[in-house]
């Protein structure tokens, strides 16, 4: 019994009666205890272990219970013949390692092309990781007071099942500020208030499209998009993006698709506005097609310089867009709310189709919200974070002012959350993405937002969610790095 002790010894803080429990079953399910093994008594185990008896008797009780003990009357308590044992012990004991190899080949079709775009996680608060607004501004204490008020007046039926699209507050507010913002055509009933940016998109592409369907896509294109897609099997066509963003006119062969996906206000990665022109010809485009345009609108309120551009969806009446928006960049990522804005024949679908795939929640939160929005301190956070990353981006582009002078090319960065900044040579690119990391910096490669390899090759430098000192520091150490690889 000392094995027996020493595996008590290591176990976490569980009652012991419930720690030797787990223990003899654990031992009895891979061999070490082979069925038909008579066990010591309650006494005799109890006193070996330093433990109660009735601590015994009650890891006894349960594993007489469940079958994996057997009393014989006059004889005592023994291991019970279970199939399971067939095995020898030390085979059990010692299981083969599961590879990640075998694990993805047990895997769909869709969910091997979704692992293709799951990149491995970067240091959580490390330099530049692009898409992380500045947490430490965040106003958490008028934040909180909201919530807690929300939620002690919460009304008993929002404990239910919901299916009316969201809080109907949240979606009043959302109406007013998407209109006098985004120029925005919507009512509020056309608001569905999702989980988050990436939600929106699977329910999109769930009632809109079938597997095989074409959906022309932005190259470079953010991730999150490609991996939905990818997931539900429709064939990607990525379209180049120039400095007018999106050109459909470079496609050889367009085929027909049944979704596009652009992001027009910022494109993500590259930075570039789209045209009016392209803009126009992308919405005549999807009539002709039959196509449903998803406008990712994703950090449209950081503008510098310049008032926000106007939402594709509404450049004309009746347009074949769905507009997608977060709170992930404005507020914080972990919030986990979005919204659609659909054309009135798709809001009951999806309303319907959104409650029994995904239900409806966290109206509390939402209805905190709806006052953040309705106060106007959403719109003074705005313009507080508008200021800081202007600040932050400044202080990025003197940090590498030494590597732009010997010939670094930085994109123009008049919105938004990041820079780029374009490489000649694809080697370069890996090895300051390999000597970041030993660094503490996270520098996200350029050329793996391509579907189409080879990429141009490049880094994305998410500079919102950094503070000032790590700006000046991460930013001195890359100019230095880029500078000892560049031939000049």
């Amino acid at each position: 019994m000392d094995a027996v002790d020493l595996a008590l010894g290591e176990v976490s803080r569980q009652p012991l009666a419930s720690c030797l429990y787990h223990c003899l079953r654990e031992w009895i399910q891979t061999g070490r205890l082979a069925s038909g093994q008579r066990l010591p008594s309650s006494r005799q185990l109890a006193r070996e272990l330093g433990l109660g008896r009735n601590t015994v008797l009650a890891a006894f009780d349960q594993l007489l219970a469940e079958g994996f003990l057997a009393t014989r009357h006059g004889s005592g308590t023994f291991v019970a013949d279970l199939p399971f044992q067939q095995a020898t012990a030390l085979d059990l004991v010692s299981p083969p390692p599961v590879t990640a190899a075998a694990g993805r080949s047990q895997l769909s079709a869709r969910g091997k092309a979704l692992l293709g775009f799951c990149h491995a996680r970067r240091q959580r608060y490390s330099a530049f990781v692009p898409g992380v607004p500045a947490l430490d501004r965040f106003p958490h204490a008028q934040w909180q007071r909201l919530l807690r008020r929300h939620l002690q007046r919460m009304p008993m039926d929002w404990l239910a099942y919901q299916a009316q699209g969201g809080v109907t507050a949240l979606r009043e507010a959302l109406s007013d500020y998407l209109q006098l913002s985004r120029s925005v055509r919507c009512r509020p009933e056309q608001i569905l208030i999702v989980q988050g940016a990436q939600q929106g998109f699977e329910l999109i592409v769930r009632l809109l499209s079938d597997s095989g369907d074409r959906v022309w896509l932005e190259e470079p294109g953010y991730h999150g998009a490609q991996a939905c897609f990818a997931a539900a099997g429709l064939d990607m066509q990525p379209v180049p993006v120039d400095g007018e963003g999106m050109n459909v006119e470079a496609l050889v062969h367009p085929g027909h698709p049944r979704l596009i996906y652009v992001t027009p206000s910022h494109q993500y990665p590259s930075g570039v506005t789209m045209s009016l022109a392209r803009r126009l010809a992308l919405l005549e485009a999807a009539e002709r097609h039959g196509a449903w345009i998803v406008e990712d609108d994703y950090d449209s309120e950081f503008r510098y310089g310049q008032r926000p551009i106007a939402a594709l969806q509404g450049l004309v009446e009746d347009a074949r867009v769905i507009y997608v928006g977060t709170f992930s960049k404005v507020m914080y990522p972990g919030l986990r709310l979005g919204y659609l804005v659909l054309p009135e024949s798709l809001v009951e679908p999806f309303r319907q189709a959104n409650a029994r795939l995904h239900r409806e929640g966290q109206y509390a939160v939402q209805a905190a919200l709806a006052e953040f929005i309705a106060r106007g301190h959403f719109s003074r956070h705005v313009r507080r974070m508008r200021d800081c990353y202007r600040r932050r981006q400044a202080l990025l582009r003197e940090a590498l002012a030494p590597a732009v002078e010997c010939g670094l090319v930085l994109s123009e960065g008049q919105a938004g959350m990041h820079l780029v900044a374009w490489l000649d040579d694809a080697e370069h690119e890996g090895l300051l993405v390999e000597r970041a990391t030993d660094e503490g910096i996270s520098l996200s490669p350029l050329s793996s937002y391509y579907l189409d390899a080879p990429g141009r090759p490049g880094l994305v430098l998410g500079y919102a969610g950094t503070p000032e000192p790590e700006i000046e520091r991460a930013g001195r150490w890359l100019a230095q790095a880029w500078g000892e690889m560049s031939p000049g």
